[in-house]
């Protein structure tokens, strides 16, 4: 058998925190390697326990969770761990800069137990995981307010159909979605995501729904 998935639990409510971790600790395949209830002590625990997955509140004490998903997950980091942001505040600025951040993943608290399983799985993976309604809302709202004026889409390189399937990530899109849109095979669209990806510079589809917004190609 493959050792479960080690996931740190950080949030500064004792109550939410606590029942996170049972949730967690519940099922056979993942294990709850710590807890803490703010950001810094997050960034020391990762260093000391090398978790799988961070599952990180927002707003806490001495360290938000965005800065400390920066620390952990973002640009120039070493080593990062992947980090999926859970959080009572369905903000579109806060989802925006938790991507920004680096985190692999974006869930809101109210979500049932087996969406946050299912999401603290999927990024255990490499994958990305965004709320549907979240990520769907931010299109052509927040997004719109903070894409840069610079560069063009005839600067990306990136085919017609690949650019496509990059806009339909970012709209929130699944693999089985894309391929319905675009009447093509799920493996097809696999292929392209690998593409885009690698042309890119990306990690996971996270950061290509940030390239996508950063760059204007989502209206």
């Amino acid at each position: 058998m493959s050792a479960p998935v080690r996931v740190l639990v950080c949030d500064d409510q004792v109550l939410v925190r606590t029942g996170l971790s049972t949730i967690i600790d519940a099922q056979p395949d993942l294990e709850v390697a710590g807890e803490c209830g703010d950001g810094r002590a997050a960034v020391e625990l990762v260093g000391e326990l090398r978790p799988d997955i961070v599952v990180m509140d927002v707003r806490m004490p001495v360290l938000d969770g965005i800065e400390a998903t920066r620390r952990l997950a973002g640009p120039g980091v070493e080593h990062p761990v992947k980090v999926l942001v859970v959080t009572t505040f369905n903000l579109d600025e806060y989802v925006y800069e938790a991507l920004r951040a680096g985190a692999s993943g974006f869930l809101l608290k109210d979500a049932p137990p087996d969406r946050l399983l299912h999401g603290i799985r999927t990024v255990a993976t490499g994958a990305a995981l965004l709320d549907p309604d979240v990520t769907r809302r931010l299109v052509g709202r927040y997004a719109a307010r903070i894409r840069p004026t610079e560069g063009t889409a005839q600067d990306i390189p990136l085919t017609p159909r690949e650019m496509e399937v990059l806009r339909l990530i970012a709209d929130g899109r699944s693999n089985s979605e894309i391929a319905a849109a675009l009447v093509i095979s799920h493996e097809t669209v696999k292929t392209f995501v690998s593409r885009i990806l690698a042309k890119l510079g990306l990690r996971d589809r996270v950061q290509a729904v940030v390239f996508a917004y950063r760059r204007g190609l989502v209206t």
